[in-house]
């Protein structure tokens, strides 16, 4: 990735917690991180803390947030941001919003996860974890209403030592993945060039069996 980004500036989209916002700190990018959740700000911001790194936190929807007016030579979102959004319109609205956030000749960074992740291997999918018996986690997948799409249906069993009991804490994520020809005719519709897919984090060309596509595209310079 580092091969793609020039150095400077860089909008994280969806950063979550500050993960990869804070290992781009620590390569020298001065980072910017974009994010709706309040509590996921706070995770960041605690995680540049005990990393010793600066991070400049923005609360907004990555659909529209027209009213920061910062420019970036390279915008990042990875982790399945953009499949979390629930339709096609927001999706492009997303794509519009990383477009018009970018210098011109800026680079946009992004994966998805592909139909075949969505339809096969998180068919019927369960995971369970049993290292923790004081946080004990089940995962269980399955197909979303709409085409190319899935529900994770997340339980987290937390030890309450005050009731000797544990506390149930569930979580239902929506994800929405569309077709390769689909995602290339978005982004040049939003105004990309250069627009390059790849798979196994940027290894190998891109295929129908994938279970994660990455995108490399670029503002036009007028």
């Amino acid at each position: 990735m580092k091969k793609r980004l020039p150095a400077g500036k860089i909008l994280d989209l969806g950063g979550g917690a500050g993960r990869l916002a804070v290992l781009l700190a620590q390569k020298g990018y001065q980072v910017d991180l974009l994010d709706l959740s309040p509590a996921m700000l706070a995770l960041a911001q605690k995680h540049a803390e005990e990393s010793q790194v600066d991070l400049r936190l923005l609360e907004a929807d990555i659909r529209d947030f027209s009213d920061w007016e910062e420019r970036y030579p390279a915008i990042v979102s990875f982790a399945d941001t953009f499949n979390y959004l629930p339709g096609k319109v927001d999706f492009e609205a997303g794509l519009q919003q990383a477009y018009e956030h970018l210098e011109e000749g800026g680079t946009f960074l992004f994966d998805v996860i592909t139909p075949y992740q969505v339809n096969v291997l998180y068919d019927n999918y369960c995971y369970n974890n049993d290292d923790n018996p004081d946080q004990i986690f089940m995962w269980t997948s399955f197909p979303g209403d709409e085409k190319n799409s899935v529900d994770h249906d997340l339980k987290f069993f937390l030890y309450n030592e005050d009731i000797d009991a544990f506390n149930l804490v569930r979580e239902v994520h929506h994800e929405q993945t569309y077709d390769l020809a689909y995602y290339q005719k978005a982004l040049k519709r939003a105004g990309f060039t250069n627009i390059q897919v790849s798979a196994d984090f940027g290894k190998k060309e891109a295929g129908s069996e994938d279970d994660r596509w990455f995108f490399s595209a670029q503002k036009g310079e007028k």
